[in-house]
């Protein structure tokens, strides 16, 4: 099995690049975030690599960081999600976007890459709602808001006091990210309280 290779790049043509590593060409198929970061014929190149086999074929997936991969094997696990439509999403959605599109039940987002329609991204959403939290703990990713960034021991705590509280994963997940983008600066008390705030605000919409 293949892991990571690092090369030059020889050529890139639609979905996926030649890389020559040491003479050898490995054809890697990449998302088009991927190919936007690694440059073009000529630059060297790093990529984490995803091998699959099957009897006709060994194809290699490669991911410019982890966050990339660890979200391509995720999205594999859904049915009707197979390689393909998971580069197509890593291509259209950041693992950020997907991590707050997937806790905020939010299809919308999903439906953005090729071959994604509403019934595929309901049941994108649908069958990841709890293992997202799950999974961005384990890989030590909290929610990292884009206005800026909030210590992931302020998020995880913040999300355990909800779930203490009885509040279901998914949105108190949501609810923390949510508030964090709202008070990037909080500390934990002023984060639970937003995050409370965010699950008065849905509550009250309903």
């Amino acid at each position: 099995m293949i892991g990571k290779l690092r090369g030059i790049v020889d050529s890139v043509s639609g979905s996926h690049i030649v890389l020559d590593v040491n003479g050898v060409g490995y054809v890697v198929m990449c998302s088009a975030r991927t190919l936007r970061s690694i440059g073009g014929a000529g630059e060297p190149a790093s990529l984490r690599i995803e091998t699959q086999v099957r009897e006709d074929a060994i194809n290699l997936y490669g991911f410019a960081d982890s966050a990339e991969q660890d979200w391509f094997r995720l999205l594999t696990t859904v049915q009707g999600v197979g390689a393909k439509v998971a580069i197509s999403i890593l291509g259209a959605v950041s693992p950020e976007q997907l991590t707050n599109a997937i806790a905020a039940q939010d299809k919308t987002v999903l439906t953005q890459a090729d071959g994604v329609g509403p019934k595929l991204a309901l049941r994108l959403v649908t069958e990841l709602k709890d293992k997202v939290p799950a999974f961005m703990a384990s890989a030590g990713r909290m929610a990292v808001p884009s206005a800026g960034p909030v210590p992931h021991s302020l998020a995880g705590d913040a999300l355990s006091v909800l779930l203490n509280l009885g509040y279901r994963r998914a949105e108190a997940y949501a609810a923390v990210s949510a508030a964090s983008r709202r008070e990037p600066e909080a500390q934990l008390d002023a984060l639970i309280k937003a995050s409370l705030l965010e699950l008065s605000r849905k509550d009250n919409a309903a």
